[in-house]
Order: structure tokens, then C-alpha cells, then sequence
């Protein structure tokens, strides 16, 4: 049974639901709606969304993970970058997230897709924050620079879990070296992009596990880091293997920016990847970012 402090009373308003109904009428997904996110209301209200981009159907089968799995093969809605930018400039947002399924049928892995929504956005709304939180695109560094290039101001990749866990809880087609990969060279050819990654606790890591990991993570000088506990979507997914004290979040908050050096840190049961991502601190440190330019 979940503890108390994973439970929350979800809300809505008139002006939530015409939001909702705006992306279903353009056939946008939004992960908020889509894994019923329960900070869907605070993080929209306070004008920020995260959208899904190239369908519904991921070729990794990550066990964690509940979007569907199976072979799009090669199949790419050419208006999304259009209906994206009409949904963010009627919704009034100042920070939007862009996600990603895996696209491995995809030659770049799907980069210049999300590239062209990235530009699209920022053409209909020039003063909006863009964070993308995206594949790891086989470690091709060419794809990855196709995306970084296209103007975003978050670059996020999430390594999900410390290293010893990963055979077990990610697709054998991903791994932890080739995630610190994909970070460090984000933050080697692009270092005025803010860099940022997550990881699931309640998966069986230990402390001393995190602090190796979190040490990893900072010396491909990534910026910003979440923590968040694993839920288990369904039967068929992993299982929890424990339910992770509101105590524990804090302490790693403070770990990750007192002791390692993080210039910000999300932590707590319900923090998830994209969570508050347009909250004052971290859209404070890309406007600093933006001024090096």
C-alpha cells in the first residue's frame, strides 16, 4: 500500500479543462494527462506543460515505463511543430518541456523532428523557456547536435537510475556511460544550455550508490538534477522496492546542491522529471545562461 504522503487530491478548473480539450482537438499528447500526473495542476497553473512529440509508440521496452511499445515504422506527423506552437501561444505558458518516445526506426532517432518543433515554438512565442528532455539517440552525436542547435534552453536526459541497476530497469539499448555521454557532450558544445537529468528512487539503489552517480553526473558538469519515487504503472512492470521517506528527498536535495555542487535540485515523492520545471530558481539560472551569449 502507498503511504500517505504519495497521496493527492487532484484538481480541476474551467480553465484547465479548455486547455486539456485544445491539445486533444490538435491530437497532442501531453504527459501530464497521459500518465495522470498528479502535479498537473500545479505545474499548468503556474504556466508550464509538458508535451509528448512523436506519437504514442516507443521501440524500447524499458520496465519502468508505461508507454507502449512497438515499431512506428518510420511514421511522423509532419504538423505537429505547427499545432505545438498554436497550442503554447494560446495557452499563455512561459516555460514548456518537450519529451520524447525512443525512436531508434527513425534514422536521427527522430532529433530534426524535435528540432523543428523546438524552432516552431520559439517563432510563435519568442520569449518562451524550452526544455526538451530527450532519447539519447544511440549516442549519435550528430542527432544530438541537430537538437541543440535548434535554440532550446534546457537540455535534459535522464540517466533513471544508478549504474548498477540499470541492465534491470532500462532497455538493454540504453546505458549509464552512454547517458553521461550524451550529457557531457551537451554541455561541451553548447555550455551556455542548462544541462539536467533525473533519477528514480525505490528500486533498490543504495546512498552510497546515488553519491557515486551524483559524482558522475557532475563531472560531465550537468547543472540541474530531480529526484522522484518509482511508481509501478502496472502488474507487469517492476515492483517498488521501497517507499522512500519525505526525509530522504531532502537530504539529497541537500547532497546534490550543498555537497556536490548542483546549481538546482528537485527532490521529493512526487517530483518528476519535468515537475515545476519553470519554477523561479531554474528559469533564473537560464536567464543567466542566455546573458553569456
Amino acid at each position: 500500500m502507498r503511504p500517505a504522503w504519495l497521496n493527492v487530491r487532484l484538481q480541476n478548473t474551467p480553465a484547465l479543462k479548455a486547455l486539456k480539450e485544445t491539445a486533444q482537438s490538435l491530437e497532442l499528447a501531453t504527459v501530464c494527462q497521459e500518465a495522470n500526473c498528479p502535479n498537473l495542476f500545479d505545474c499548468w497553473s503556474e504556466g508550464t506543460a509538458t508535451f509528448m512529440l512523436m506519437g504514442d509508440t516507443c521501440t524500447r521496452g524499458c520496465r519502468f515505463c508505461n508507454v507502449k511499445t512497438g515499431n512506428p515504422n518510420g511514421w511522423l506527423d509532419a504538423e505537429e511543430p505547427e499545432k505545438l506552437a498554436r497550442t503554447v501561444a494560446k495557452a499563455g505558458w512561459h516555460y514548456v518541456v518537450l519529451t520524447a518516445v525512443d525512436r531508434d526506426d527513425l534514422p536521427d532517432g527522430g532529433a530534426s523532428h524535435m528540432a523543428k518543433c523546438v524552432q516552431a515554438i520559439l517563432h510563435a512565442v519568442p520569449n518562451l523557456k524550452v526544455e526538451v528532455l530527450a532519447p539519447d539517440f544511440k549516442g549519435d552525436l550528430d542527432a544530438l547536435n541537430t537538437l541543440l542547435e535548434s535554440g532550446l534552453h534546457v537540455f535534459a536526459h535522464n540517466v533513471e537510475t544508478v549504474e548498477r541497476l540499470q541492465s534491470s530497469v532500462r532497455d538493454r539499448r540504453a546505458n549509464y556511460q552512454q547517458s553521461l555521454n550524451v550529457l557531457e557532450k551537451a554541455k561541451q558544445t553548447h555550455p551556455q544550455v542548462v544541462t539536467k537529468t533525473s533519477l528514480m528512487l525505490g528500486l533498490g539503489e543504495t546512498l552510497d550508490e546515488i553519491k557515486v552517480c551524483l559524482a558522475d553526473l557532475r563531472r560531465q558538469k550537468v547543472d540541474a538534477i530531480t529526484f522522484g519515487q518509482y511508481l509501478q504503472p502496472s502488474p507487469k512492470h517492476l515492483k517498488v522496492s521501497e517507499w522512500v521517506e519525505p526525509a530522504v528527498f531532502d537530504e539529497l536535495k541537500r547532497l546534490a546542491e550543498q555537497d556536490y555542487g548542483f546549481a538546482y535540485c528537485a527532490s521529493g515523492p512526487l517530483v518528476r522529471s519535468s515537475y515545476k520545471a519553470g519554477e523561479y530558481y531554474l528559469s533564473a539560472l537560464v536567464n543567466e545562461r542566455l546573458a553569456m551569449l
